[in-house]
């Protein structure tokens, strides 16, 4: 795998919603119960309990998003934690679970990515535009997840199935830039950005017969063949208008 710490595409202002997103992310996870700031009274029991309990209230669940009912805390979660009573919202959980991250690695590795490309496709759609296209893919994600295994009960956590719908927009809207990129997280080497967001979604499928990993490799993939249809229907509308403009010279 290629890490990547520059894009070429240059951007006409500031990625100020990027960088919103990148706040929020990071917000959220230190002020959660899984970066563990401000428990270290607790003992280690409590923080796990505080941790499943959490993921339970904010991530998606698979069964219940389709269901649109919130199911009942596990057994064995309640013998255990004895958790307060919650009312939960399954549609908005697929919001909240975008937010959400399992550890230090899982959102340093998600907010690189986003960095590097959500700049550009940000510049090219505008920023509410934009906004609109990452929540949308990031919904795709979560429920194309939940439809390919509809009785998981697992919550479904990070940015991940969002910001693979950027990396599927910019390999179609930006097919010709080039990335900086680590090659076995040692060596730069500069290389056509298609190639490393290929080997990206290649990486995703790939890995999918994997079953120890708790990566949900499908919801990348759900978001990125929706960021690249989003692409497409982009690129085809600029082709439109600038034929259009040029048939009124």
């Amino acid at each position: 795998m290629a890490l990547p710490l520059y894009d070429n595409q240059p951007t006409r202002r500031a990625p100020l919603v990027t960088y919103f997103l990148i706040a929020a992310n990071v917000v959220v996870f230190l002020l959660s119960p899984i970066a563990s700031i401000g428990h270290h009274d607790e003992s280690m029991e409590q923080r796990k309990c505080e941790q499943v309990t959490f993921l339970l209230k904010y991530g998606a669940v698979p069964n219940e998003l389709l269901s649109e009912r919130q199911n009942p805390v596990p057994e064995d979660v309640t013998a255990a934690c004895h958790p307060k009573p919650y009312h939960k919202r399954p549609w908005l959980s697929a919001l909240s679970s975008m937010f959400l991250h399992g550890g230090v690695a899982h959102i340093l590795g998600n907010m690189v990515y986003l960095f590097i490309f959500g700049a550009a496709t940000e510049d090219r759609l505008g920023r509410l535009r934009f906004l609109a296209f990452y929540l949308l893919v990031g919904y795709i994600a979560a429920y194309g997840f939940a439809i390919t295994y509809p009785d998981s009960n697992t919550p479904l956590v990070g940015a991940s199935g969002a910001i693979a719908g950027v990396l599927g927009s910019h390999l179609v809207l930006y097919p010709r830039s080039r990335t900086i990129a680590l090659i076995l997280s040692i060596f730069p080497f500069r290389l056509p950005s298609w190639a490393l967001l290929a080997q990206f979604f290649v990486f995703q499928w790939l890995s999918l017969g994997d079953s120890q990993s708790q990566t949900a490799y499908v919801a990348h993939i759900y978001g990125f063949v929706a960021g690249m249809i989003a692409g497409f229907l982009v690129r085809r509308g600029t082709v439109a208008r600038k034929s259009a403009a040029l048939s009124w010279q």
